[in-house]
């Protein structure tokens, strides 16, 4: 059976002010979803589900049939803001959905085999994709996941603060913790650091980090739902808590359900969380078009 590609596309893109997921970067328009869908069908992925709002739907069967027909199937799940489907009967008011692992509960009725979980606006290369597709075809199990893990300087923004999963790993390359810091950052003198309550911490240049890519089975959709209805009963009153997926992740090690490799890679990444972003990120996929990385009309 082969196995599933979920994008996260659901998000506000508040930062960046405008849809970056389908904004274009390549040659001939090609956003960076494109890229990656790119990448897993040539290794060897059956299927892409796109998690978006609903409202979205429309847009992004425009964009994406006509160029995906025939080459990989297409599923659309939609993130809401309705606890009902998650046997939550509460109403709760938020400006934003309630994070990537909810969104990621959202597939539970839809996706039945293994699947990695990846971010619509990142770029992570194809080595990335062929490595995990060799971890959902040959090793993933119920009580083993893993993830893709990336140098933390290799994966930040010149133009402003971003939310890493901070990995802790050991001598067997499983991860031992994963902590989300909402504010990492290049300090003045080139280091990286995060900020949280009680103020800035450094973080050693080489730190493992999670870009969102993740691998599963669907065993996990059962395994995060209770922790999704106890984070909601936490945060009912809190509008801006998430629920990350670093955060099930966590609890998983934790209580011993299930271990995460940490698949390192050689895949430069890069993404956009601001404006500015955007010229660095067309920059780097024209380097990879004129060497040959990519065809210049990626779907001709």
């Amino acid at each position: 059976m082969k196995p599933t590609l979920l994008i996260l596309a659901a998000g506000m893109a508040s930062r960046y002010g405008s849809m970056k997921q389908v904004d274009g970067f390549g040659p001939n328009g090609e956003t960076i979803i494109d890229y990656s869908i790119y990448d897993a069908i040539k290794a060897g992925f059956g299927k892409v589900s796109f998690i978006i709002r609903e409202e979205f739907v429309d847009n992004f069967k425009a964009i994406f049939e006509p160029k995906l027909a025939g080459k990989i199937e297409t599923d659309y799940v939609f993130q809401s803001y309705d606890l009902k489907p998650f046997g939550i009967h509460k109403v709760i008011e938020r400006a934003k959905p309630w994070g990537t692992a909810h969104a990621v509960l959202a597939a539970r009725n839809q996706v039945k085999e293994p699947f990695c979980v990846i971010n619509a606006d990142d770029f992570y290369g194809y080595d990335s994709f062929e490595k995990m597709a060799k971890f959902l075809t040959s090793e993933v199990s119920d009580d083993s996941y893993s993830l893709i893990g990336y140098q933390v300087d290799k994966t930040l923004s010149d133009y402003g603060s971003v939310s890493r999963g901070v990995c802790k790993v050991n001598e067997a390359g499983n991860m031992v913790e994963i902590n989300e810091r909402t504010e990492v950052y290049f300090t003045d003198g080139g280091k990286v650091a995060y900020k949280d309550a009680t103020g800035e911490h450094p973080l050693p240049n080489d730190t493992r980090v999670s870009m969102n890519f993740w691998g599963f089975t669907p065993a996990v959709f059962d395994q995060s739902l209770d922790m999704f209805k106890k984070f909601v009963d936490a945060n009912e009153n809190n509008p801006k808590a998430e629920f990350f997926i670093p955060l099930v992740a966590d609890e998983l090690i934790k209580s011993g359900q299930a271990s995460f490799k940490v698949i390192p890679t050689a895949s430069k990444w890069f993404g956009v969380t601001y404006k500015e972003d955007k010229p660095i990120v067309q920059k780097s996929i024209s380097d990879l078009v004129n060497s040959g990385v990519y065809p210049e009309n990626l779907w001709a």
